[in-house]
Parts: structure tokens; sequence; C-alpha cells
């Protein structure tokens, strides 16, 4: 169950979830409450075999600027308090990393500190052309959380991840888009629009052979060449052993859209 009034908003409209950042009164930081119930929706999400995609935002000006700075300062002990704030947020960001159905994160305003990583995060990452990305840890003194060290070099190289953190310059949406932090920068005008379109593309696509590919694409950076190819022949044996696969052969010979959507949760024809 996720409290209301925890700064977090989960919503659902059919096979698709919502998880919003809602404390625009703060810039949707991140505080322990908001932190606990991330975890409790990206459990929610991750075990829900009904739901084929996650869609991860903020409401308001800003999509997160990172951890609450008032929660730090005010906090009796902080090294214990940045330690419990840390594991309890890498446990959400685990769980929507690792669950095997596509998170879609659209990035409404300005990103900063772990709000970068929860950008970063996503399968398919829009940003508005108003958004913009800022590491901002050492302009108070601290290093990044939120898997950012993890990230950010596979998304955009060392030397582009160093100068983010070092530097702490602002990143425009356009150029995070250009150098891969993003997968696209769309126009403010436009953003509700394309990420509702993303979704349902995503919705009716094949969620389980979507998840064993995000999968080997995180196993990719532990292994090496043949190790991984045994990895692709295991999955993709698995994946033909599927309704989802046998629906898209089927559809591609009789050169019609596949229909991944009347399939049930175990990959089968939906009983009627």
């Amino acid at each position: 169950m996720i409290d209301v009034a925890s700064g977090i908003r989960f919503e659902r409209d059919g096979a698709r979830a919502r998880i919003v950042l809602d404390r625009p009164a703060a810039g949707n930081a991140i505080d322990l409450p908001m932190a606990k119930a991330l975890v409790a929706a990206a459990i929610l999400c991750d075990q829900d075999e009904t739901i084929r995609c996650v869609e991860l935002t903020g409401e308001g000006r800003f999509f997160c600027v990172g951890g609450d700075v008032a929660a730090f300062a005010g906090a009796e002990n902080t090294a214990a308090f940045l330690s419990e704030l840390a594991g309890v947020l890498h446990m959400a960001l685990a769980r929507l990393a690792r669950m095997a159905k596509p998170l879609v994160v659209a990035v409404n305003g300005p990103a900063a500190g772990a709000g970068v990583s929860l950008a970063a995060l996503g399968d398919l990452v829009l940003a508005k052309r108003s958004a913009h990305f800022t590491l901002a840890y050492g302009a108070i003194g601290l290093t990044p959380d939120g898997g950012a060290t993890w990230l950010l070099p596979r998304l955009i190289g060392l030397r582009r991840a160093q100068d983010l953190i070092m530097s702490n310059r602002r990143v425009p949406a356009e150029e995070a888009a250009l150098i891969g932090l993003i997968t696209a920068m769309v126009e403010d005008a436009d953003f509700a629009a394309e990420a509702d379109a993303a979704c349902a593309r995503l919705v009716q696509g094949p969620t389980a052979a979507l998840g064993a590919a995000k999968a080997l694409l995180a196993a990719s950076f532990a292994n090496g060449l043949e190790s991984q190819m045994e990895l692709e022949a295991r999955a993709i044996a698995a994946a033909g052993a599927r309704g989802e696969s046998r629906e898209g052969v089927r559809a591609f010979l009789e050169k019609r859209p596949p229909n991944f959507l009347s399939l049930d949760t175990q990959g089968s024809a939906a009983r009627q």
C-alpha cells in the first residue's frame, strides 16, 4: 500500500502503470517517506504481471531536484541519515532497473542530483526541451548516489561522466540527447502526447521478450563475447517457446500486425 501523503502518486491505466513524484512545492525532492513509497511502487510494478509498461515522471515544474537538502541539514546524525536515505532509494532503483518490463521515464522538467539517476534509469527516456540535467553533488560537498557512477559511464562514457560530476555544469535536454544521457528531446507542447504514445506502443509489445532483452543488456557489461552469446542463445530459445513468438511469427507470415495483448501473462492465448 502506498501512502498518499508520501510524495508518490501511483496510477493505473489498463496495463500501464504510472509512478509520479509528487512533492511539487519541494521540486519533488526525495525525502525518506518518498524513497520508501518509491520502493513500494517499484515492488508493485515488478510483481504485478498485469502491468506491461511503467512510466516514471514528476508533478509540476521539476522532474526531481535530488535529495531533500533541508532534511539533510535537519538530521541529528547526517551520515546515518544519508546512509538510510541512499540505501532505501537504491532498493527502489534496483527494482525498477531489473523488472522484466520496460520503464519509460518522462522528464517533465529540470533534474538534479539523484533526479539525474532516476532519469537515466529508463529503458526509454523522453525529456522536454525546457528540461536540463545537473549532477550538483559537488556544490554541497557530497558524492553521487542513485547509481550515477554506474549509469553515466555506460551511457555517456567515462570522460563525459567525469566532466558532469567534476564541473556540475548544466546539460540542456538537446545536449543530453546528443550524448546519450536520454533517448530523445521532445518539444514541450508535444511532450505529454509523445510520452503517452511511447507507453501505448510498449504496452502492446512482447513484454516477456522485451524484459529478457533488458536483462541481456544489463548482463553484457560483466560478460565476455562467448559468455554473452551463450546467454543470448538460451534467451532466444526460451522466447521461441512462448506464445509471443508464435503470435509474432504468425503475424509476420500473415502480413498483419501482431496482437501480443491477446496473450495472457504466461504467453498463452488468452481465454475469451
